[in-house]
């Protein structure tokens, strides 16, 4: 599940009316929980935070103002934006030609398979265009960027040389998420932002 920072310790108190007060714990980036009941909850910092030993220290991190880059894309579409803690104040969607599957097969098959890897290639050359234009220049502001949707051709963009810098900055979260618009690029704000939990089935 994901929480926004703001409504964290709302959980945190549920979680402890149902399950008992917890003992806390760093592992690996993330802090883990175990209630009195035997329950755990590995919460996962947001893209940009830092890891934290305490909850306190987790807290603070997690809801502290960030700037993160967005790149979300998927054949043929781009959604690129800079996000300001929760506002979204640079954006730019796009979209390039890409031919559907066919089910033809043989010579034309091999042609057509060309073709639409050419037009794929043409896409991404172009997002790559995009992304440096918009957060290139902020860069040096960002505390992560954050991909989403189809990972091989957000893998294709980002081998863009110029994008090495951004390419760095990469959350390991990747946001799944419908063909790239500006609504979607909105959503992925506030999904980048948030705390994800991890519940563990009992026993796994």
């Amino acid at each position: 599940m994901e929480v926004d920072p703001a409504r964290l310790p709302r959980w945190l108190a549920g979680f402890r009316d149902r399950h008992g007060e917890p003992a806390v714990r760093a592992r690996d980036g993330l802090l883990v929980l175990t209630a009195a009941d035997g329950t755990v909850a590995e919460l996962h910092p947001p893209p940009g935070a830092a890891g934290a030993a305490d909850l306190a220290g987790f807290l603070a991190s997690a809801t502290a103002h960030r700037r993160l880059g967005l790149l979300l894309a998927r054949q043929g579409a781009a959604a690129i934006g800079v996000a300001d803690g929760d506002r979204l104040v640079v954006s730019k969607v796009d979209s390039w030609y890409v031919q559907g599957r066919t089910a033809a097969g043989g010579q034309s098959q091999q042609r057509f398979a060309r073709r639409r890897g050419n037009q794929a290639a043409a896409a991404a050359s172009r997002a790559a265009d995009l992304a440096y234009r918009l957060l290139s220049p902020a860069a040096g502001e960002l505390a992560a960027v954050v991909t989403g949707g189809d990972r091989r051709t957000v893998e294709r963009i980002l081998s863009d040389r110029r994008l090495a810098p951004l390419a760095a900055l990469r959350s390991g979260r990747h946001l799944a998420v419908a063909t790239p618009n500006l609504a979607v690029l909105r959503q992925a704000v506030h999904a980048a932002r948030s705390v994800a939990i991890h519940l563990p089935a009992a026993g796994g």
